[in-house]
């Protein structure tokens, strides 16, 4: 099987992403770690709550769906973390194809015990890979470019890819744009496909951003962070 996507961010500011296949900088970060912490989480510095990093899983060989989302309604994915809550509405109108695929993963329960494997300080933070390791996915694949004036600002959600799969291309594996202000641009190329926007808790994302990573500034969290929830409402 070909291997999954994992996030290509080619940015004029940063470099911070590469492909699983080529890279000059990292583009995933270590294997999670398996130890095991106490029950009860402790507080941190950073404002997280001390939780043990999950095992990684298998690869994933799931079959992607044939399901069409009502552009309507509003569907709003909470994502619920040792760092705090946050949520985003999915871009329906915009990335019907993508959103479908996001939508599903969730009521599948795909992403709960997942991590943030990565974060770029002042860039994007980036999770949604089970195995943990920046290269992992739910064995499928979908493709829907988004528009060539794309500008991804602060608290836009994406979808992430490597430097050979084609504009739009997207698995697990999501970013959000933590620069510092809406008026901002991430400096990335219209080339993944949109997923929606930040509409609550963007200090916990902003929490999650400035957290200290290996390598430093560019790399797996210190500090686990893991979504043990996420969920989907429609209304």
């Amino acid at each position: 099987m070909r291997r999954l996507p994992t996030i290509a961010l080619l940015s004029l500011a940063l470099a911070a992403c590469g492909s699983s296949h080529k890279s000059t900088t990292p583009s995933h970060g270590p294997a999670a770690s398996t130890s095991t912490a106490a029950s009860t989480p402790a507080s941190s510095p950073s404002g997280c709550s001390s939780v043990p990093a999950p095992a990684p899983r298998s690869a994933s060989h799931l079959t992607a769906p044939h399901l069409t989302l009502d552009a309507r309604k509003t569907y709003t994915v909470t994502i619920v973390t040792n760092c705090g809550t946050f949520a985003f509405n999915l871009d329906v109108k915009q990335s019907p194809k993508t959103s479908a695929s996001f939508y599903y993963l969730v009521k599948r329960g795909f992403f709960d015990g997942i991590t943030f494997h990565r974060v770029a300080a002042g860039f994007v933070i980036q999770g949604g890979d089970p195995t943990g390791t920046g290269a992992g996915g739910p064995g499928y694949t979908v493709v829907e470019p988004p528009p060539a004036n794309t500008q991804y600002v602060l608290g836009d959600v994406a979808m992430a890819k490597t430097q050979t799969d084609p504009s739009g291309a997207s698995g697990s594996q999501f970013f959000i744009v933590t620069s510092a202000n809406v008026s901002q641009s991430a400096g990335l190329t219209p080339d993944y496909a949109l997923l929606g926007k930040i509409v609550s808790g963007i200090g916990v994302v902003a929490r999650i951003g400035a957290l200290p990573t290996t390598p430093q500034g560019d790399g797996t969290p210190n500090t686990p962070v893991v979504m043990s929830r996420v969920t989907v409402a429609v209304h």
